[in-house]
């Protein structure tokens, strides 16, 4: 099991005082609100930096050797990356809002036809428990690195995957297990899946690049995987809608959905929001700061940063 990591806090914003006097009203007293614990993760935001048929996880220092993935976070990363290329990057080498987040995210390319389906917004990245006991979660070791999902999923294994949460959604349609036919003007077509959250403490990667990590079980991590990590939910949006049936990922079907990770966060800071959102009981945005329970305050500055950093 990793050390435990000091807490650090930054104090909060004023403007939330208005949220915090709603709880009260609502729970009969500020504690009551504070207390009652509802979330425990926080969230990152990343743009899309570029698009390669690279993989340096499946097939490292084989340029082109994969299917086309989009990037996010780390700006450098292609089939070479490595942790210290990732680290050796500098703070702010990432589309991500936090600076020290060096990480790298990314997951098949959508087309329609030939064409990519580009998507211009930031994607949202959550961070949670996936065990029953929040306390216990611990920051990724640095170096860590895995695989979610499968290209080669057939549909049935993508819908019953531990992973799985609505498959393909785009307005009141949920639960595709492959590509809607068409989604309505105006929607976007959106992803949710998870990732496992329970490591080995030995390996940061395997051969298959999944037999290090572990979904729990029943809320608990199972023996052979004790050290519960962070669970990696991501959740993609694609300006996709209308007639569908020229979608396609760049390694097939709806059902191949996978992404992706390769971890290089600063580890204080990683710490720091892990310790404050996670193990804290709070639904944290990127600064590690709870809108609902204002009085907590947050892990890191207003520059997404640690206290102190410019």
């Amino acid at each position: 099991m990793f050390p435990r990591k000091k807490r650090i806090l930054y104090a909060g914003g004023t403007a939330a005082g208005v949220v915090a006097a709603l709880l009260t009203a609502l729970t009969g007293s500020a504690a009551q609100a504070d207390d009652l614990v509802t979330h425990h993760e926080f969230q990152v935001n990343c743009t899309v930096h570029h698009r390669a048929p690279d993989d340096p996880i499946v097939f490292p220092n084989l340029p082109g050797a994969s299917h086309e993935h989009s990037f996010v976070g780390n700006t450098t990363t292609n089939a070479a990356t490595t942790l210290d290329s990732l680290n050796g990057a500098g703070a702010y080498s990432t589309t991500c809002l936090n600076p020290d987040d060096l990480s790298a995210y990314w997951w098949p390319t959508m087309f329609r036809g030939d064409q990519p389906v580009v998507q211009t917004w930031a994607q949202v990245i959550y961070y949670k428990s996936g065990i029953l006991n929040y306390q216990e979660v611990q920051p990724f070791p640095p170096g860590l690195r895995f695989v979610v999902g499968s290209p080669t999923a057939t549909q049935d294994a993508f819908r019953t995957a531990p992973g799985a949460v609505e498959g393909w959604e785009c307005g009141d349609s949920f639960h595709n297990w492959d590509f809607p036919a068409s989604c309505p003007a105006g929607t976007q077509l959106n992803i949710r899946y998870q990732a496992p959250s329970c490591w080995n403490g030995r390996d940061l990667d395997s051969a298959d690049h999944k037999s290090h990590m572990a979904y729990p079980v029943n809320g608990v991590c199972p023996a052979s995987h004790p050290n519960p990590v962070p669970m990696l939910e991501f959740k993609i949006a694609f300006p996709a809608d209308g007639d569908l049936t020229g979608i396609r990922l760049a390694s097939g079907r709806g059902y191949s959905w996978h992404y992706d990770f390769f971890n290089a966060w600063d580890p204080p800071t990683l710490a720091a929001l892990v310790s404050h959102c996670i193990n804290g009981g709070l639904q944290c945005n990127s600064k590690g700061f709870d809108l609902y329970k204002p009085d907590r305050g947050q892990a890191l500055g207003d520059n997404y940063r640690l206290p102190g950093r410019p």
